[in-house]
């Protein structure tokens, strides 16, 4: 009768906080198409005078490595930048060039573009590939603008070079480049054309949002880790100075020059209709109608056929021809003759989540949240750590109980402390294999089956809830111990009992409730507190809604 009502009042709190951080997600429309007008990726030029194309192979290609020091203005941070600059040997007259722009991650001129730019340069290209300008920066934190002054560096360095045609320098960006090369487009305008690799066209908040939902759906997770996702993706990293996420960079200017787009039908990082349509929108508003549009078969995120995990990952076929050809032809202002979108067809799976936006309050609660949950913990742990130092001193010296649990308080307090963490075990494990699971596609390994991804959410919900009620009944047992001492308001008048409850209640008043020792008693405190935070926490992340 004590135990119920406890329990439908901690399960209503749980569940209320669930919905009350449910953040809604359209995933509409789903399954969008764009058909393409031909299976040929080549691309193709009118050339009525005959002109001399160069094609990949016309030239040995010599390397060379130069350096020079980028500033961030905003913290005043320098980077002593790597260029490895490739020639096309015994090119005659000035040459066109292109830079190349880094995805994710840390690469340097050595170990990235290796093959592309090798293929460009023996076409004729001048083609420099330099350190990804970082700074003190990381992945949440990057400098966008900054970065682009740094590439800008890179453009300017190549059109004072003699064998440069200064008109015709371009750029090669991927992936998350593709933010930054619209920064670079806004400061300098006048570079010839672009090659635009898996482009993420939408904001950070909303590519990465898109890309992290398709990923969970792909890989098998339980729809409930979706619930994950949104409260993720609704932080408000402004809060800590984190303004990344949210950058417009969905600009005319983004797309005023001659753009090629090559994607991957195996990509699974980016939405790849919404990102063609918003592309030739703005590319129209521009009055840039010099778009090009190539899907290719099997191919990953980067343009790979197979694991990219793994070394030696071949490009797509046709890719680095076509690629060479189209930017070839555009330096020689030829009229394209090819279909303007090619390949296989492309497709998305769901719709961006253009309707994400960040929520204070939300990421206020979830730190506070954590932090007390987090800081909770730490304080229950050294006191156990003491107290199982403490029990072992009086075993040694026989001196009897040392934290003095009574009605087996302690047994309980220890078993339902390990279910508790058991259950905060499985839910971080089923996330971890989710995570694994995602790493490994977005890298172009093939789904496994989802096993623990997918059952490991409801039986997560159905433990806590069992949880719950194991501690709405030690909540309960409380209750009847409190009152048995007289320590309840539930007796209101002295007058209103039997001689032998009055009996009863002298006898037990100054029995302890918990523990004989205050050692326990704050031991069970701080502990109860850190499981109802962890508790909190499953609610905070949907596991409370049924």
């Amino acid at each position: 009768m004590v135990s119920l009502p406890i329990f439908i009042m901690m399960i209503g709190i749980l569940t209320s906080v669930s919905h009350i951080t449910t953040v809604p997600w359209k995933n509409e429309p789903t399954n969008q198409t764009v058909a393409t007008l031909s299976s040929d990726t080549g691309v193709t030029f009118s050339n009525p005078s005959n002109l001399h194309l160069d094609k990949d192979g016309d030239y040995q290609v010599s390397e060379r490595h130069e350096s020079f020091v980028a500033t961030q203005p905003s913290t005043g941070d320098r980077q002593n930048i790597s260029m490895l600059i490739r020639e096309p040997v015994g090119a005659s007259g000035q040459r066109p060039a292109i830079v190349f722009m880094h995805g994710a991650g840390y690469g340097t001129s050595d170990n990235s573009f290796g093959d592309v730019a090798k293929t460009l340069s023996s076409a004729g290209f001048v083609t420099v590939v330099i350190d990804k300008p970082v700074w003190n920066t990381s992945d949440v934190n990057r400098d966008y603008p900054a970065s682009a002054k740094a590439y800008e560096q890179a453009v300017q360095y190549l059109r004072r070079q003699g064998n440069v045609n200064p008109d015709k320098v371009g750029i090669y960006a991927t992936s998350e480049s593709t933010w930054i090369s619209a920064y670079l487009l806004e400061d300098d305008p006048k570079l010839a054309f672009q090659i635009l690799l898996s482009p993420m066209v939408n904001s950070p908040r909303h590519s990465l949002g898109f890309l992290a939902a398709q990923d969970f759906a792909l890989v098998g997770a339980n729809p409930g880790y979706q619930s994950i996702l949104r409260r993720l993706f609704s932080t408000d990293a402004a809060l800590f100075g984190l303004n990344n996420i949210d950058i417009d960079t969905m600009h005319a200017s983004a797309y005023a020059i001659p753009t090629f787009v090559a994607y991957g039908s195996k990509d699974v990082m980016t939405a790849q209709v919404e990102g063609t349509q918003e592309i030739l929108k703005l590319a129209h508003q521009a009055d840039n109608w010099n778009v090009t549009v190539r899907n290719y078969p099997i191919a990953n995120h980067v343009l790979r056929l197979g694991d990219e995990a793994q070394s030696g990952t071949p490009l797509a076929d046709h890719y680095p021809e076509d690629v060479t050809d189209w930017a070839v032809g555009q330096v020689h202002g030829l009229e394209q003759t090819s279909e303007r979108v090619a390949g296989d067809t492309i497709r998305q799976s769901i719709a961006v989540p253009s309707d994400l936006h960040a929520r204070p309050t939300l990421t206020v609660y979830m730190i506070g949240l954590h932090v007390a949950a987090l800081l909770s913990m730490v304080v229950s742990i050294i006191l156990a750590v003491i107290a199982l130092v403490t029990k072992i001193n009086h075993m040694v010296k026989h001196k009897g109980h040392a934290l003095g649990f009574v009605h087996g308080f302690g047994g309980i307090l220890l078993l339902i402390t390990g279910t508790t963490l058991a259950t905060l075990l499985l839910f971080v494990s089923g996330l971890g294999q989710v995570v694994v699971g995602v790493v490994k596609l977005a890298w172009g390994g093939a789904p496994e089956p989802a096993g623990m991804i997918y059952w490991s959410w409801p039986v997560i919900q159905i433990v806590s809830t069992l949880v719950v009620w194991a501690w709405s009944r030690v909540f309960g047992r409380l209750f009847e111990v409190a009152s048995l001492r007289g320590l309840t308001n539930i007796h209101q008048s002295k007058d209103d009992l039997s001689a032998a409850e009055k009996r009863a209640i002298a006898q037990q008043k100054n029995k302890p409730v918990l523990a004989s020792t205050r050692l326990g008693r704050v031991l069970f405190v701080v502990t109860t507190v850190a499981m109802f935070c962890i508790l909190l926490v499953f609610a905070f992340w949907g596991l409370f809604v049924y």
